[in-house]
C-alpha cells in the first residue's frame, strides 16, 4: 500500500494551479506541459510565513495584508489545516472550511511556494478573533441597514475629504463623522463618545474598513500651540476608539493633526471657530478590496 504524506498531497496541488482566477487576488496564468509541471512540483520549497488579516476572498484565494500594509495572495485546498490556539478546530479533529476563513480575521500562514505561486499548507487563527469576526459577519446585513442613514447624512463631509486629500483615490470613503472640542481643550464630550463607537460599529459592518483620524483647531493661537492641539485630539480619538469602542489597531492609518489647515467654517465667528476645533474620523475601504 502506498501512503501518501499531507506534504507530499500538498505539493501535488501545486500542479493543479494552472486554471487562473480573476479579481485583484487572482494568479498570473500559467500554461504548462505534463513533464513542466512536474518539474514545478519537484522544485516546490517551503515558502514564507505570512502574518496579517483576510483583506479579500476568490474561491480557494486568500488576500491577506500584512503588518506593513502589503497584501500576498494564498491559495487554500483540502490540505491546508486551519488550526487555533488551544488545538484544532472543530468537532473530533475535523478541520473547518473555507466559510470559516472570514474577511477581517488575523491569521498566520505557513506557504509552500513555486515559482510566484504559495499554497497554504497551515493557518493559524485565535478562537476569540474567529468569533469576532463570525458575529461581524452575521450582523453585517441588519447593521448596515441600521446605519445607513446615518452614512449617508455624512455625504457632504465626505466629499470635502475627498477634495483635501490627495491620495484618497486610493480608497473609496464610506463615512465621516466630526466629533468637536472646547478651545485649547482635547477632552472628549458624552456624545463625542457615542458618536465614536457609531461610527466604530459602522465601520465593522463593512469588510476591510479602516478609520483615518484627523486633527484640527481654530486660528487662536500660534501654528505651534494649535499643530500640538490637534495632534493630542487626534490622540484621544484614536484611544477611545481602541481602548473604549473596541477598534483594531492593526485597522487604523497613521493618525495626524493640521493645527488650523481645512477651516469647515469661517474664523472670524465664535461659531465658526467652534466648527473648526474637530477631529474627523473617516470609514475608507481600499478600492482594490471594494471592487471585488
Amino acid at each position: 500500500m502506498t501512503v501518501v504524506s499531507g506534504r507530499t498531497r500538498v505539493l501535488i496541488m501545486l500542479a493543479m494551479l494552472a486554471v487562473p482566477v480573476s479579481g485583484s487576488v487572482a494568479a498570473q496564468e500559467r500554461d504548462s506541459a505534463d513533464g513542466e509541471v512536474l518539474t514545478t512540483v519537484y522544485a516546490a520549497t517551503e515558502g514564507p510565513k505570512i502574518e496579517g488579516f483576510i483583506s479579500a476572498r476568490s474561491a480557494d484565494r486568500l488576500q491577506v495584508t500584512t503588518v506593513d500594509g502589503s497584501r500576498r495572495v494564498v491559495t487554500v485546498n483540502e490540505d491546508t489545516q486551519i488550526k487555533a490556539s488551544g488545538g484544532f478546530l472543530g468537532i473530533g479533529g475535523n478541520k473547518l472550511g473555507m466559510e470559516s476563513l472570514l474577511n477581517g480575521l488575523p491569521v498566520t500562514i505557513k506557504t509552500m511556494q513555486s515559482g510566484d505561486v504559495l499554497i497554504a499548507s497551515q493557518i493559524d487563527v485565535k478562537n476569540k478573533d474567529l468569533k469576532t469576526a463570525a458575529m461581524i459577519r452575521n450582523g453585517t446585513d441588519q447593521r448596515f441597514s441600521e446605519h445607513q442613514a446615518a452614512i449617508d447624512r455624512n455625504a457632504a463631509a465626505t466629499e470635502a475629504l475627498r477634495g483635501r486629500m490627495g491620495d484618497i483615490d486610493k480608497y473609496n470613503v464610506k463615512g465621516s463623522t466630526n466629533v468637536y472640542f472646547d478651545s485649547g481643550k482635547w477632552q472628549l464630550t458624552r456624545q463625542a463618545e457615542r458618536d465614536l463607537c457609531d461610527t466604530a460599529t459602522d465601520a465593522e459592518a463593512m469588510d476591510g474598513a479602516l478609520l483615518l483620524v484627523v486633527g484640527y483647531t481654530d486660528s487662536t493661537g500660534s501654528y505651534e500651540v494649535n499643530q500640538t492641539l490637534s495632534e493630542k485630539r487626534a490622540g484621544r480619538v484614536v484611544n477611545y476608539l481602541q481602548q473604549a469602542c473596541g477598534w483594531k489597531p492593526y485597522r487604523m492609518l497613521t493618525p495626524t493633526g493640521m493645527a488650523a489647515a481645512d477651516p469647515l467654517a469661517s474664523n472670524d465667528t465664535a461659531a465658526g471657530k467652534a466648527q473648526n476645533r474637530r477631529v474627523s474620523v473617516n470609514i475608507l475601504v481600499s478600492k482594490s478590496i471594494d471592487e471585488l
